[in-house]
């Protein structure tokens, strides 16, 4: 979802060529798995899978995941729609992995009322699915409720990181726990939250660099969420090729976390947690359908930056940048209030009143 573009401001226009090489290198490497969804990069990521990937590697060589969007699903008949769309975009005639998309309680209802897991067992048993799961955004109660009700899941994704680990908005210890007790292997997300744990506050970074001065401190985050038992993957949102590089370097001989090493990421992790103003992770699920189309990740990014790193290092490139967005985006302070963004957001950011105070801050 984080793939190399051709513009900085569009997301849609990703950089086919670049995606190649990275794909190249992972699948050089062994690794096989490659994560996809309905509205990543406005429509263009399943496409770009197929350009980069399906047209140029036989079937054999890759696993590709990809998920029903449940805020698209008004009537049984958009599923099948929507998953015969996916398929073409992908350019496969199966998925290897299918999941129902960001179950919170809303999107639960949905699934429920139009039986959303009903269908991807009749995909599986069709043979045009090989294994089914959910990723999942809400409360550890509502995690339980939907094991206890589909069994038949085989996986759960989750966000697993060191600072939402007891993260009380993302609760990732205790959904993993429930997961684990369920019996289902977890697929993580945001282990690197977004790229904010790669860019981390002095104090922190100094932590990992005493300790092991040639590690990335990406690779701390990476390495967190892969030490856990009942991991099965950890997601990557690569962008470029120094990303894939620094990631290989360390998965192709994957080493678990010692116990100095976990003791030096929770001490970090407290630094971390009380410099982050806004725990967004730049998903873009929130500027889908905005009508006055704020760039709101970005915004929020620029804040965080301020927020972490002081108004005297940071204000003259923030502020230029977010004078740059507005002539592209709307401002903060377009912010009509209707709240789409709100229902949309994984990570449950009053987005609204975090706008205001990009408005203030900015404007």
């Amino acid at each position: 979802m984080r793939l190399p573009q051709l513009k900085a401001d569009d997301y849609s226009l990703v950089d086919v060529e670049q995606v190649k090489k990275m794909a190249d290198e992972f699948l050089a490497k062994g690794f096989t798995y490659f994560d996809t969804a309905y509205p990543y990069h406005l429509g263009k990521s399943e496409e770009a899978f197929r350009k980069a990937v399906a047209k140029r590697y036989p079937r054999t060589a890759y696993t590709i995941t990809d998920k029903m969007p449940c805020w698209l699903i008004h009537s049984a008949a958009d599923m099948q729609r929507i998953f015969d769309e996916q398929l073409q975009r992908c350019g496969v005639d199966y998925f290897d992995y299918y999941w129902i998309h960001a179950l919170n309680k809303e999107y639960y209802r949905t699934i429920q009322k139009f039986d959303g897991f009903g269908f991807v067992s009749k995909m599986k048993a069709e043979g045009k699915i090989k294994h089914i799961g959910f990723s999942f955004h809400d409360e550890p109660a509502l995690l339980e409720q939907i094991l206890n009700d589909h069994p038949e899941s085989e996986y759960v994704q989750l966000q697993i990181n060191y600072i939402d680990w007891s993260n009380p908005s993302v609760s990732a210890g205790i959904c993993y726990e429930i997961a684990t007790r369920h019996g289902k292997p977890v697929i993580v997300m945001e282990p690197v939250k977004g790229g904010s744990l790669a860019k981390v506050p002095e104090e922190a970074e100094k932590l990992f660099k005493d300790y092991n001065p040639e590690s990335s401190v990406a690779s701390w985050a990476v390495r967190y969420a892969a030490s856990l038992d009942n991991v099965m993957v950890v997601l990557s949102g690569m962008s470029n090729m120094e990303q894939m590089g620094d990631n290989l370097s360390y998965m192709d001989d994957f080493k678990p976390l010692n116990e100095e090493e976990s003791s030096i990421v929770a001490k970090a992790g407290t630094i971390i947690n009380g410099s982050i103003a806004i725990p967004c992770t730049a998903c873009h699920y929130c500027t889908e359908g905005c009508p006055q189309h704020i760039c709101i990740p970005e915004y929020f990014s620029l804040y965080n930056t301020i927020h972490q790193f002081g108004r005297e290092r940071q204000w003259m490139n923030t502020s230029t940048y977010y004078g740059v967005l507005n002539d592209s985006y709307g401002k903060a302070s377009d912010c009509i209030e209707c709240g789409q963004c709100e229902d949309h957001c994984p990570q449950h950011i009053p987005i609204i009143d975090n706008l205001k105070k990009v408005a203030e801050m900015f404007e």
